[in-house]
């Protein structure tokens, strides 16, 4: 297919003879303007490769400020900013006594109730075998333990009630002090007789937890912290305390 136009080509007068029309030369703007380009380019991406300029890669969008490095640090090895709880809540601690917590109820080994100890609610404590049962009014063990009783027999078999308790109490002839002091008839010269835990002096027990269930005290019946607490609790004024041989 032929090609077509609008209008015909302009013919230009030929020189006169023996005459040249002298070339006229045009500055090239452009290509040196796009060589500039491209060299300022090439400087600019050199120096910041090795580090005069700063890089724009991938910069945080904040007017071309390069991007500022975070160090970051994996959850296992981040320390906890919350407070540790305590291993433990602070306790007074006695010497050798165990824990105040350590419960000692009744399992199928512990001996049975002395016979003809009486009925329903009661505080049972044989001498000889120097233990306390801690009855409920339905008849069943709720506690039972070893303690620590007179050394001079001064208790007589029978059956008492309580009738006054003490949470703080201090030994006849400065013998220490005691708590959870819950008393039930008297001794010798009218000095009360009860249970409580075992007496500290100068700081440190009157004797060790394992010298429990064998005689040791002046008249009391000693017990365990423990012990102590759950008897005081059992235990009101008026409540029934049968003692056997």
């Amino acid at each position: 297919m032929s090609s077509h136009r609008a209008h015909p080509p302009r013919r230009h007068a030929a020189p006169p003879p023996g005459r040249r029309r002298a070339a006229k030369v045009r500055p090239r703007y452009g290509r040196l303007t796009v060589l500039g380009a491209a060299l300022s380019v090439t400087g600019v991406a050199m120096l910041g490769g090795v580090g005069v300029l700063p890089s724009v890669a991938g910069g945080s969008g904040d007017g071309g400020r390069p991007a500022l490095a975070v160090a970051t640090t994996t959850p296992s090895s981040a320390p906890s900013t919350q407070a540790s709880a305590p291993a433990a809540a602070d306790k007074e601690v006695v010497a050798e006594e165990p824990s105040a917590m350590h419960a000692t109820h009744a399992v199928a080994d512990d001996p049975p109730v002395p016979a003809s100890s009486g009925e329903g609610k009661r505080i049972v404590f044989d001498q000889s075998d120097q233990r306390v049962w801690l009855v409920g009014e339905d008849g069943k063990v709720e506690r039972t333990y070893l303690v620590s009783g007179s050394l001079y027999d001064n208790l007589f078999p029978g059956t008492y009630a309580v009738y006054s308790r003490s949470l703080q109490a201090w030994g006849v002839d400065d013998s220490g002090t005691m708590q959870y002091f819950v008393r039930f008839t008297h001794g010798t010269n009218d000095a009360a007789i009860g249970f409580h835990d075992i007496p500290v002096d100068n700081g440190r027990l009157v004797q060790t937890a394992a010298q429990l269930g064998t005689p040791q005290s002046h008249g009391c019946i000693r017990q365990l912290r423990a012990d102590a607490i759950a008897l005081w609790d059992f235990a009101p004024v008026g409540t029934e305390v049968d003692v056997t041989a």
